[in-house]
């Protein structure tokens, strides 16, 4: 068993119900019994998409998981088909819901299909933000710095606004 981290986001319909099915549909694939973390949902401007995207809600789960990585992986995108995500030919397109796998324990993957950990967690306060409230010392596979290190780094502390709901 090992720990999983996913970034949860969602920028069409209702932004904060699409991220609770799906967290719903993660705590349903975890190990039962086993703890499962969720950050606090932020408000984010859209970013490397097209012009006129609205904002984002995001978000980030942790959750014991039995299986590989790409198995993982294949869960993760039946849950977005599950959820009415649409992948079409524009790039960072809008979208009902994003469900991307940050890490699974210590595994390190750089394929065509998956790279672990997540190659841009270190850019993303709206990754590293919610990662940071729930595991502020987690070290990720290849990095020295703690997640909470990884976000002061960044040129703006990774300064978002939290919702007062969350998961």
């Amino acid at each position: 068993m090992q720990r999983a981290g996913i970034a949860l986001g969602s920028n069409l319909g209702d932004r904060l119900a699409n991220l609770r099915a799906a967290f719903a549909r993660l705590r349903g694939i975890a190990v039962a019994g086993e703890e499962v973390l969720a950050g606090p949902v932020y408000q984010t401007e859209p970013r490397l998409c097209p012009p006129g995207s609205p904002d984002f809600l995001n978000t980030v789960v942790e959750i014991a998981w039995e299986g590989g990585a790409l198995d993982l992986l294949e869960r993760a995108r039946s849950i977005e088909q599950e959820l009415g995500r649409e992948r079409g030919a524009e790039r960072n397109a809008p979208r009902v819901i994003d469900v991307d796998l940050l890490y699974v324990g210590g595994e390190r993957i750089a394929s065509g299909i998956l790279e672990l950990p997540h190659p841009r967690i270190g850019e993303r306060g709206f990754v590293l933000r919610p990662l940071a409230e729930i595991r502020p010392e987690l070290v990720l596979p290849g990095e020295v710095r703690t997640v909470s290190e990884m976000l002061a780094a960044l040129p703006d502390g990774g300064d978002l606004v939290a919702l007062d709901e969350g998961l």
